[in-house]
């Protein structure tokens, strides 16, 4: 049989399942990484699930999220993670140390393993022939203690890149391009796979930008090969010895195929407020920008950053500009430093920020009312970058620095005619930022701040479930409207109750409190509901206020596993109409659950219209034996 690189590593990883398009498989995970906006969260599951170290290759905690320190709270809870990973086995990558995607890519990622993430960009990975996939908390820290991680066996969508890109062309604008033909909710279900002879003209950087972004197709993820490109940046980093060639075998047969050729490829734009709402550079140039931020684990790159610094050497940015920079990793600021780079990118005028997420994920340069902030990363949804009525767009390191220099968006290739940015034969290797666990972890002692708070669990199915339509919402409803993680919030991610006086906030300000009053309920929405991270908080708060099931027209594939690890069941339109006919506060009932759960359909009662609906219960019969305990650590615990 001849195979995609993705089939031939899920066919190594199979343990569950046959590898059949559509159905449900259980893969073995090599790896798994946290970060700190969910890794608190992912390490009080794993604690709970009494195992005493965890089971995988590789396991590592990273620091990156949220590393402003105005109170206790960050403190506190990146000591946790640093005594929970010290005591279960896992790496610890300290506050500085980078972004999680960037490092890991750099230091650990290692082609033919599979890399389980508690964070939506994981398959930043697959730029060195992993299949990584973002996920919820909870399905890593079961992934750490030895489990199986489930999905549906996915379709493969052949990408074949053909030609070279242009000087002022980057891979931003090749995953904007495939943004631009799928839409956010075009790659559910889908590993994108990239082949063709383009392919060897992308560094694994700029491959990493592509597999990155595609998280925003809600893929399962992207990989390209591993091949001499792949050889080449493992042995620069000293891990040589990791690679292994992977490419797909001719003839393999793909689901799907498309072309994009890479030397007719311009610059693109993502317009606010989505990723896939792009456009060609032409199509806004001259708009006026207030702000450009550059980095995020999409663009912070050695690479990204030396083509930085060739662009701003010797200019001046823009006098109404602010420009910030976000080195990925402390890898690539020291060698910016040494090679003298930074001081051409400080020279401009430019803002060095932390090695870490920062203002991707709304933790600082909010811009200013009203403003226009052009960003190189991966999410412009209205309100994430800390200011509701700013104006993101989305764009490359070419076109981000070039407008920062004129002070409007700019198309690049007219002012770049430089070649590629060659990669180093060696990077610069201090790994003193790195903290590996304790040789005998029994002898740790975890520490635990007062802000984290036991999480809520979800209960078994009774017989009726039901409630009030506490709200209604709209398409491509994102985990930032669900679950609000800005700057003032984000520090209380492992403080549940707290969190709950803010759910789904930006879509109705009475929300907390009519869920409150009701003792719960019922949400229904329309298409992609739940786009975006894999914060599981999206779920646990809800599920603490009580909700019981989530009405939607379609879900997001990693937020509808996060409802169903928390025993929320989601359930989607049969007849859509159907979702047009219901109105706030009307009552549902579902009744004899437990029996209409053997079938794939639940009929829905509208007591307040007295009429009837019904839903398609789309979950495999593990995932039905998931929800009828109440959640996956019930489901765990019970056999």
């Amino acid at each position: 049989m001849r195979l995609t690189v993705a089939q031939k590593i899920i066919k190594d990883h199979l343990s569950i399942g046959e590898m059949k398009k559509g159905t449900e498989i259980g893969i073995r995970i090599d790896q798994t990484l946290t970060q700190d906006s969910t890794g608190t969260m992912a390490y009080l599951q794993l604690e709970s699930l009494g195992v005493d170290k965890v089971k995988t290759k590789r396991s590592v905690a990273y620091i990156d999220h949220n590393m402003l320190q105005t109170g206790p709270e960050n403190a506190d809870d990146h000591r946790y993670i640093q005594s929970v990973a010290k005591k279960y086995g896992i790496y610890f990558s300290k506050p500085g140390n980078g972004i999680c995607h960037q490092v890991h890519l750099e230091r650990f990622g290692v082609p033919g393993e599979t890399l389980l993430g508690s964070d939506s960009h994981t398959p930043t990975c697959g730029g060195i022939g992993m299949i990584a996939i973002g996920a919820g908390g909870l399905d890593v820290a079961v992934a750490m203690a030895g489990g199986e991680y489930f999905i549906t066996m996915p379709e493969i969508v052949k990408v074949e890149l053909k030609g070279c890109l242009k000087p002022g062309v980057s891979a931003k604008d090749i995953i904007l391009e495939i943004l631009r033909r799928y839409k956010v909710k075009g790659g559910v279900n889908k590993i994108f796979e990239y082949w063709g002879e383009g392919v060897k003209s992308l560094t694994v950087p700029e491959r990493a930008t592509i597999t990155n972004m595609g998280a925003e197709l809600g893929a399962t993820t992207s990989v390209f090969p591993s091949d001499e490109v792949t050889y080449e940046f493992l042995k620069a980093q000293g891990r040589g010895s990791d690679y292994r060639e992977i490419t797909a075998d001719e003839g393999a047969v793909f689901d799907e195929e498309f072309v994009i050729n890479l030397d007719e490829l311009r610059p693109l734009v993502a317009r606010y407020h989505s990723p896939d709402n792009v456009v060609p550079i032409g199509k806004v140039k001259n708009i006026r920008v207030d702000q450009v931020a550059i980095g995020s684990c999409t663009n912070s790159s050695y690479r990204d950053l030396m083509r930085v610094a060739q662009i701003l050497d010797g200019k001046t940015v823009a006098e109404h500009v602010s420009l910030t920079i976000s080195p990925g990793s402390k890898q690539v600021l020291n060698m910016l430093a040494e090679n003298g780079a930074l001081s051409k990118i400080i020279s401009s005028g430019a803002r060095i920020l932390e090695c870490g997420c920062g203002p991707c994920i709304g933790m600082g340069q909010a811009p200013n009312t009203d403003g226009v902030s052009l960003r190189t990363f991966n999410r412009n949804f209205k309100g994430r970058s800390g200011t509701p009525s700013a104006k993101v767009y989305l764009a490359s390191p070419e076109v981000a620095a070039v407008s920062a220099l004129t002070g409007y968006i700019t198309d690049p290739t007219k002012y770049i005619s430089e070649g590629d940015i060659n990669l180093p034969k060696h990077f610069l290797i201090n790994d003193n930022s790195i903290i590996p666990p304790a040789e005998k972890g029994e002898n740790v002692e975890i520490v635990k701040g007062p802000n984290i708070k036991p999480f809520p669990q979800g209960k078994p199915l009774t017989r009726d479930i039901g409630g009030k339509v506490l709200i209604k919402l709209g398409d491509n409803i994102t985990t930032d409207h669900i679950m609000p993680s800005n700057a003032k919030l984000l520090p209380y991610r492992s403080n549940i109750p707290y969190l709950a006086d803010y759910c789904l906030l930006p879509c109705d300000s009475e929300f907390p409190k009519k869920v409150k009053k009701f003792g719960g309920g019922i949400i229904v929405s329309g298409f992609n509901y739940g786009q975006g991270s894999s914060r599981e908080h999206a779920a646990l708060v809800p599920l603490y206020l009580g909700v019981k099931a989530v009405l939607a027209k379609s879900f997001a594939r990693i937020h509808k596993q996060n409802l169903i690890n928390n025993g929320i069941i989601p359930l989607t339109f049969r007849q859509e109409k159907d979702y047009d006919d219901i109105d706030v506060m009307d009552e549902l009932v579902l009744e004899n659950i437990l029996e209409q759960m053997e079938g794939d359909t639940i009929v829905a009662n509208n007591v307040t219209q007295n009429k009837r609906y019904t839903l398609i219960l789309d979950e495999t019969e593990r995932q039905r034996e998931i929800l009828r305990a109440g959640g996956l650590l019930n489901f765990i615990k019970s056999r």
